[in-house]
């Protein structure tokens, strides 16, 4: 049986969406063993009336209290009401600003959720976010080289996510999934700007999450059952290699990876590629 967890209430406030807080939360939490979080997440706090329904709920369940709030008037009375309830209360980003301030010698502006500004980083991302829903799974393959990364892998990859998660970097990412017998798109040959790249996991990854998802969907749409077969997996892993080594194309386990890692890596690759096209365009 495994240890018993130890359950803490952790409060995020913040004027903005919340996204930075329960980042460094989550990332400050896992490094604890056997300890679970009860998040309470309060996202747009930006009255008086509203940080007073956040400090009720504080009172009423103690824990840590974690926030950003610009508006210095705000801030004081939640750490008021952090010393009241005895409770630490912290704001993550106040060394980071001292740091900025102390180095760049500048005023903080004091703009609520400046990083969410409607700018050309913005839509650019947004642009890509459309390109990779379009481009999933292989749809829409005659405009490849409009792409900034072209995903290769076998069923169960995590391909789609790993794209979505490049798309909210600004990459657009389209994803083609590897089928032993079944050519590639002819346009994946042809494509010159893209980096093109491929992403494998060990069989027994692969056979667990398929199983997985037999299990979360009805049987009957999984009639054939070669897509957990062992032997046919190794087929397809190992179609893979051939094609990557064919081509020169880099291969990315994803075996022991999270979503994070993995497009880390690609990022990091992407960067390479571009270099080498700009030099190469020179």
């Amino acid at each position: 049986m495994g240890k018993a967890r130890n359950f803490f209430h952790l409060h995020m406030v913040s004027d903005s969406t919340g996204e930075t807080l329960m980042t460094v939360a989550r990332a400050a939490t896992a490094q604890y063993e056997d300890v679970q979080a009860i998040e309470h997440v309060y996202p747009l706090v930006r009255s008086t009336r509203q940080l007073d329904h956040v400090i009720d709920e504080i009172e009423h369940a103690p824990g840590i209290v974690l926030y950003t709030l610009v508006d210095a008037e705000l801030a004081s009375r939640l750490e008021q009401a952090g010393r009241a309830a005895g409770v630490p209360c912290v704001n993550i980003l106040s060394p980071v600003f001292s740091v900025f301030q102390s180095y760049l010698n500048v005023r903080l502006t004091g703009r609520v959720g400046g990083q969410h500004a409607l700018d050309a980083d913005y839509f650019r991302r947004i642009d890509a976010l459309n390109f990779t829903m379009l481009h999933d799974d292989g749809q829409i393959p005659d405009d490849l080289d409009e792409a900034d990364v072209v995903l290769l892998g076998v069923s169960r990859t995590s391909k789609t996510p790993t794209c979505i998660y490049l798309a909210n970097r600004g990459i657009k990412a389209a994803n083609i999934p590897i089928v032993p017998d079944i050519p590639l798109p002819r346009q994946l040959q042809e494509s010159r700007k893209a980096l093109i790249v491929a992403v494998i996991a060990s069989v027994e990854r692969i056979q667990q999450v398929r199983q997985n998802r037999i299990l979360s969907l009805s049987a009957a749409n999984f009639a054939n059952e070669t897509y957990v077969d062992r032997r046919v997996i190794a087929r397809e892993i190992s179609v893979t290699r051939k094609i990557c080594a064919e081509n020169g194309w880099p291969l990315i386990d994803v075996t022991r990876r999270s979503i994070e890692e993995t497009a880390a890596e690609i990022m990091t690759l992407y960067r390479t590629h571009k270099s080498e096209l700009a030099d190469s365009s020179a």
